[in-house]
């Protein structure tokens, strides 16, 4: 009986988890309300209230249940990179790829959820949520920190602050192809091939050029 109660407790979890998932995708989360969400995972509010207290300790769950995952997957493919390299650097192009690459392959999971996650994702990027973005930034943190001291050391003739910006506008570049097309459908018309499991290919061959272009030249400074 215990197993049961357990199993239907973690089936109704899941279910009002999978809902905010896709709501909060679609509509945003300030126009997502508790009652859409208890709609779409046919529980009572009293059900939201027991598995999560509040809509915002939701949100987090939403983000922790597939960004813990993704991270720890990240994280796992630098620490390979760095056991096969040895002494050496590893190259930009390996880490540019188990950092965006890894998510981008999280994004072509149509039927594991993946897909919606990753469009959520891009859509808060895109979309600014002063609660939600912090809350990111604290589970970023170690993540970024060990992507970007790889690239400091991969890239020692680059300025710091450069591969700050260049990895800021790979996130950037990232979240708004994953959000969807629907922006940038409104000037170019439809796409002819919206397939999830070909945007990896494409936009990581824009983010390694990225990655690769020429520093700018600012000229010279004033004096400070």
């Amino acid at each position: 009986m215990k197993d049961n109660v357990s199993k239907n407790g973690s089936d109704t979890r899941e279910r009002i988890l999978d809902a905010a998932e896709v709501l909060f995708m679609e509509h945003g989360f300030d126009g997502t309300s508790m009652r859409m969400i208890t709609v779409q995972a046919a529980v009572n509010l009293a059900a939201v209230n027991y598995h999560f207290g509040s809509k915002e300790l939701l949100i987090q769950d939403v983000f922790r249940r597939r960004l813990t995952d993704l991270n720890k997957a990240r994280l796992e493919a630098l620490d390979a990179l760095e056991r096969q390299a040895g002494d050496a650097p590893v190259k930009p192009s390996r880490i540019v790829d188990a950092f965006f690459g890894t998510a981008l392959r999280m994004a072509a999971d149509v039927d594991g959820g993946g897909h919606t996650f990753m469009r959520l994702l891009g859509r808060t990027y895109t979309e600014p949520n002063e609660f939600v973005r912090k809350f990111l930034a604290e589970e970023y943190a170690e993540c970024v920190e060990r992507f970007l001291a790889a690239l400091y050391r991969a890239l020692p003739e680059v300025d710091r602050h450069e591969i700050l910006w260049r990895f800021h506008f790979m996130m950037g570049a990232m979240s708004y192809a994953i959000a969807g097309t629907d922006a940038l459908q409104l000037v170019t018309g439809k796409f002819d091939d919206e397939n999830p499991s070909r945007l990896a290919p494409r936009l990581m061959s824009f983010l390694l050029g990225g990655l690769r272009a020429p520093l700018a030249d600012f000229g010279p400074q004033p004096d400070a």
